[in-house]
């Protein structure tokens, strides 16, 4: 399967996580997993499916977040620290915690009131300078500010709190076991006694400790009817082989071969020694590798689409067609591998296939907008066929995901003095115009 490596940054809001993250990898079997592990749980939180959307970050630290509605960001780190599918879905039931209590919404009930006494603190402090007394002024502004810190962070662990409990319902109605989430407590338990995090104070902590949370939780997931039930087992495959590829993708091939030695035949280690073989430039061993996957399973997409993959971007065009069409044949609704043969199709630059590959990536588009690359792709088409207009509006909407608003307005404009008024294409422009517009503004007060 092909990662699609976005490097978007990503401002974070909620929940502590690193400032900016390194990127986004999109892969259409691992987002299908998602879905499919989630599901449940979904459900189990009067959430709407569809609405929840799952995003993963190649961040390599051990963590999840959500953020901007209903969205779940989930680190690589946590997938490869993981040891079991159960311990994964503990994580993703605590994370609906928070979108089905609506803590995106409710921030400002707890920044609002550690806001105030942060302003009235530096009054007091003002005044204080003024009357000529600086060290006391600093010291009621020292003051205010550990008061609100602290308000703050009590706001923030009650609602970690809340969260947990709330993960463990959905879990239960689910039938999941505990077990996997009280593992991975006891993981991030470990991590911050080898960082040498402090145990004893928890009133400094945006979390209650780890600790803490195992024994809430223990006295709650012993009483399940499920704290017994092992993970899922066919769960349990795929989860090793989204991990699996993901190591081959994110660590250094040195360390991949050592998590993953030859001999080892499993689809996890066939997919991760595959990724390794192909990002260190070798592409013989990593066909190699593609092939004993496919032999697995000639019928699995994802195999299939890897195998393509390495065969088109080692130039060999032609030969990856043939699979990558079986590949979608396979998979008729993954946007993703649809925009894989594409691609392949457009590389060719014979003129019958860009008339098999328009039609094929405009399906794309229909299943997920938001992927740039696809949109690259239908513009090379469009300015191929000399319909500039049209390529014009293709790189805007590839220009307004990448967050370039200056070039998505460009080419907007672009559009839109070519296309007809009224037509759908012409009022997309209009609308790309609109939030690029509204976009180069806020840059512009950034820099007053």
């Amino acid at each position: 399967m092909r990662i699609l490596v976005s490097l978007l940054a990503l401002a974070l809001a909620l929940l502590p996580c690193p400032a900016w993250a390194q990127s986004i990898l999109r892969d259409a079997e691992t987002e299908a997993f998602f879905r499919e592990i989630s599901r449940p749980l979904i459900d189990a939180a009067g959430l709407d499916p569809r609405s929840v959307q799952f995003v993963l970050v190649g961040d390599p630290s051990i963590n999840a977040f959500v953020t901007g509605g209903q969205n779940v960001f989930i680190h690589s780190g946590l997938i490869t620290a993981a040891d079991n599918v159960n311990e994964l879905q503990g994580v993703i039931a605590h994370e609906l915690g928070h979108i089905a209590a609506g803590h995106n919404v409710r921030f400002g009930e707890g920044a609002g009131p550690a806001s105030k006494i942060s302003l009235l603190s530096l009054v007091g402090a003002a005044l204080a300078v003024a009357a000529g007394a600086g060290e006391a002024g600093m010291a009621i502004l020292g003051l205010g500010t550990a008061a609100a810190q602290g308000k703050f962070l009590a706001f923030t662990r009650d609602q970690e709190s809340r969260t947990d409990q709330a993960g463990a319902v959905f879990l239960s109605k689910s039938g999941i076991s505990g077990k996997g989430s009280i593992a991975f407590f006891r993981k991030l338990q470990g991590q911050e006694f080898r960082l040498a995090i402090p145990q004893d104070n928890e009133y400094a902590r945006t979390h209650p400790l780890s600790s803490t949370r195992v024994a809430n939780l223990l006295s709650v997931y012993e009483k399940d009817p499920a704290w017994n039930t092992p993970p899922d087992k066919a769960l349990q495959a795929k989860f090793e082989r989204i991990k699996g590829k993901l190591i081959g993708f994110v660590e250094e091939p040195p360390r991949v071969m050592q998590q993953y030695p030859e001999g080892t035949n499993t689809a996890a280690a066939l997919y991760a020694r595959a990724y390794a073989w192909h990002r260190s430039g070798h592409p013989d061993q990593a066909m190699t590798e593609a092939a004993r996957l496919v032999a697995l399973n000639p019928y699995d997409p994802y195999y299939l689409e890897l195998e393509g993959q390495i065969l088109l971007e080692s130039g060999k065009v032609a030969n990856s067609l043939p699979v990558l069409r079986r590949a979608v044949e396979r998979a008729p609704f993954e946007p993703m591998i649809i925009t894989l043969l594409g691609h392949a199709l457009v590389t060719s630059e014979d003129p019958k296939l860009q008339a098999e590959a328009e039609p094929l990536l405009r399906k794309a588009v229909s299943l997920d907008r938001e992927n740039p690359f696809t949109w690259y792709q239908l513009g090379v088409i469009y300015d191929r066929r000399g319909d500039k207009p049209r390529a014009a509006l293709a790189a805007a909407e590839r220009f307004s995901l990448e967050g370039n608003a200056m070039g998505a307005m460009m080419n907007a404009r672009l559009a839109r003095a070519g296309l007809p008024a009224g037509t759908p294409d012409s009022i997309r422009a209009d609308d790309i115009m609109l939030v690029a517009g509204d976009a180069l503004e806020q840059q512009k007060r950034k820099k007053r």
